[in-house]
């Protein structure tokens, strides 16, 4: 998959240098898989969940949440935000 854009990961990870390992992860994962659809990526991440509209990964052992569009007709993944579970929380996310 493609992932769109990687500095959203880069400047998590400067913020919360304790994330990087679990994003570095996260991201040679996806890097290398082509997932045709919800069902195979949920066999790599089974935590992973849809929420209005959006593609939640859970990273860190759920420190963090990760939330992607991602087009699979295409092989895209399109990083909208990452976040420490604090701020997931806040639903703010949601009006993006």
């Amino acid at each position: 998959m493609h992932v769109i854009t990687r500095k959203r990961l880069n400047g998590f990870a400067e913020r919360h240098p304790d994330s990087n390992e679990a994003l570095e992860r996260w991201y040679r994962i996806v890097k290398k898989t082509d997932f045709p659809d919800f069902a195979k990526l949920r066999e790599t991440f089974p935590s992973v969940d849809q929420v209005d509209g959006k593609t939640v990964f859970n990273i860190g052992g759920n420190k963090y949440r990760l939330i992607a569009a991602i087009h699979y007709n295409r092989r895209k993944i399109y990083i909208r935000h990452v976040l420490t579970h604090a701020e997931y929380d806040k639903d703010g996310w949601k009006n993006d």
